[in-house]
């Protein structure tokens, strides 16, 4: 199963970690932290011109999506939902 991430990006549902709001790099200094990792091994994808509203987090890399958190976090238990039905 596969998880649209925004344009024309979509990724496994198994590499999926998790799927924050973009606004926790301004609450938790760790997740700030964890970014500018990622930002400086080039493990960072933004997706699309829009403004990111949601950070997904891959098995290999880091996305800024433009779909919300609560949008991409309801189709990943959709996922869920179906593959155990």
């Amino acid at each position: 199963m596969f998880i649209h991430l925004g344009g024309e990006k979509v990724i496994r549902a198994t590499e999926l970690i998790g799927i924050f709001d973009v606004s926790i790099e301004e609450i938790s200094k760790i997740s700030k932290q964890f970014v500018e990792y990622a930002h400086a091994n080039q493990f960072v994808e933004t997706i699309g011109e829009e403004e990111p509203k949601s950070l997904v987090v891959a098995l290999d890399k880091v996305y800024y999506s433009p779909i919300s958190s609560t949008t991409l976090k309801k189709r990943a238990k959709n996922l869920l939902t179906n593959l155990s039905s």
